[in-house]
């Protein structure tokens, strides 16, 4: 029988925001970044992005950091259908400490849980997250 053991929790700020942002109501690509709190063993906000492209979000993150993005992505189907899929980012950079690699990989089961995501993605390098790779990872969860 195996457990899943997380070593970071949510904090409640970030489940609660996370709730509303599941709920929004605009029409366009918007992301809440998010990064463990070292002292505290939290998952915290670090930033929150509205009307943002791929490009733009990419050039937000630092190259050298883990961290969890919750997108919201407009996703334009070939029949005309316009769904906004919720996706959940993991990026974890071959650069960064073997420390903080085991943090974010190991409560990374727990925070897909809590933003009940249902799309999950996970990126070595910040290269990967473009508007193509989104794409054809989306296609994967038809």
């Amino acid at each position: 029988m195996s457990t899943n053991v997380s070593v970071c929790d949510m904090s409640q700020e970030v489940i609660d925001l996370l709730k509303k942002f599941k709920l929004r109501k605009e029409k366009n690509i918007a992301a809440v970044v998010l990064k463990i709190d070292k002292a505290s063993l939290k998952i915290i906000l670090d930033e929150q992005f509205e009307n943002i492209t791929i490009s733009d979000l990419q050039d937000e993150l630092n190259p050298q950091q883990p961290r969890y993005v919750i997108l919201s992505y407009v996703q334009k189907h070939d029949d005309g259908r316009v769904s906004y899929p919720l996706i959940f980012i993991f990026i974890s950079p071959q650069g960064c400490s073997p420390e903080q690699q085991m943090m974010y990989a190991g409560s990374k089961t727990k925070a897909v849980k809590d933003c009940d995501a249902t799309k999950v993605l996970e990126l070595r390098n910040l290269d990967e997250l473009t508007e193509e790779n989104i794409l054809d990872k989306l296609k994967l969860f038809k």
